[in-house]
């Protein structure tokens, strides 16, 4: 474990109102574990949109307290979670590596409450995300969407990705059909760019 003192704050506090919900984008702290194993749970049975079925690769408390530790001690993670009064309703990671060939680069995941989906949430945890992948030299940011979340795929599109590639048939939902997963990747320009 680690204490506070060893914490390294990667991204400053942002506050957010919209449509009257006050909301924190905060880089994830350790006392945050329980809760986000929570609603990670939560979420993966409120959506289709996730990899998982509730329940499925199921992370305790310390298997995210071990997380919010690697995901701080290393340059190229990312673990942002979204706060409504103490409680957090959404987050997202940016996962990277050391290997050469590929450290330039991470890999984005987002996750929010149904409950808390339409206040630009996931929005925000994204562009927190693209802020601090172009401040710390990090390249290319990938991510994977289900082809029906349309609404995803566009706001993406909106912020830089372009799509990469097509996984076709690569889900099945509970209608009983396959579903094909788009690869979208965001290459950092070189203007500035201000969101």
């Amino acid at each position: 474990m680690f204490n506070k003192e060893e914490f390294e704050i990667k991204v400053n506090q942002t506050d957010f109102c919209i449509r009257n919900l006050r909301y924190i984008i905060r880089s994830a702290k350790n006392e945050d574990a329980k809760n986000l194993s929570e609603v990670r749970l939560q979420i993966d049975g409120e959506t289709e949109n996730m990899d998982r079925e509730k329940g499925e690769a199921y992370i305790d408390e310390l298997g995210f307290k071990q997380i919010i530790k690697n995901d701080t001690e290393s340059e190229n993670n990312l673990f942002l979670v979204a706060d409504v009064n103490e409680r957090i309703v959404g987050f997202s990671r940016c996962e990277g590596n050391n290997l050469k060939r590929t450290s330039h680069k991470v890999e984005f995941g987002v996750c929010v409450l149904q409950e808390y989906w339409g206040y630009g949430i996931g929005q925000n945890l994204l562009k927190e995300s693209i802020r601090w992948a172009d401040a710390n030299q990090i390249k290319k940011v990938v991510l994977n969407v289900l082809e029906t979340n349309e609404k995803a795929i566009k706001l993406y599109k909106k912020y830089g990705f372009e799509v990469e590639g097509i996984l076709k048939k690569d889900k099945v939902l509970s209608d009983g059909n396959y579903y094909s997963t788009v690869l979208m990747g965001r290459f950092k320009q070189d203007i500035s760019t201000s969101y």
